[in-house]
């Protein structure tokens, strides 16, 4: 009986392990702007306006408690171990929130519109609150990824997190996930 009870009970926590890391559901990112595999406009770029775009998300799983959005730069390695550069990095963002609106401030925490108020934007890789545009060195299209996560659990998160930091707060809770992927890449200034 005590084998049978140990077996029953070990199996419980082996499939409890395995429901806990199943895949995350897919999640579709528009946005009105910025198109696939398209490049970034302009004035979403530090060489123009520098404007935050609107970004919109379909497809969270029904018990989605909060998002969380990473937009960063592959295609710029560093640091060791080597790591992307962080363009923008927003949390605690409602649940019920469908997407983020245009040109958001440079604020840390988000006073409005009301169906995203409290939300955090993080630090970047500028070491600072709110977006920045792609801005790469002339030579090669970098890609540019905005990721957003869909989260489990409303997490107690403080203004000032960096990717790294909000990643390892959401280990174990992100049950949702989806990419939006644009191109920018600058010329090469021709002398004069």
């Amino acid at each position: 009986m005590r084998i049978r009870n140990v077996f029953i009970g070990g199996l419980v926590v082996l499939l409890a392990s395995a429901a806990s890391a199943q895949t995350a559901a897919a999640m579709t990112v528009t946005s009105p702007t910025l198109k696939a595999g398209e490049v970034v406009p302009v004035d979403h770029t530090a060489d123009g306006k520098n404007l935050s775009p609107a970004l919109s998300w379909s497809g969270a799983p029904a018990n989605t408690k909060q998002f969380a959005l990473i937009y960063d730069d592959p295609d710029v390695a560093f640091g060791t171990p080597p790591q992307t550069f962080v363009h923008w990095v927003v949390y605690k963002i409602p649940g019920t929130a469908k997407g983020l609106p245009a040109e958001l401030p440079m604020e840390a925490v988000l006073a409005g519109p009301p169906e995203i108020a409290g939300t955090i934007q993080g630090l970047s890789g500028f070491k600072r609150a709110g977006y920045r545009g792609p801005a790469p060195p002339p030579g090669k299209p970098h890609h540019y990824t905005w990721t957003v996560y869909a989260l489990d659990a409303e997490l107690p998160l403080e203004p000032g997190l960096n990717r790294n930091q909000l990643m390892e707060a959401m280990k174990g809770h992100i049950i949702g996930q989806g990419a939006l992927v644009a191109i920018y890449e600058r010329k090469p200034k021709l002398p004069q």
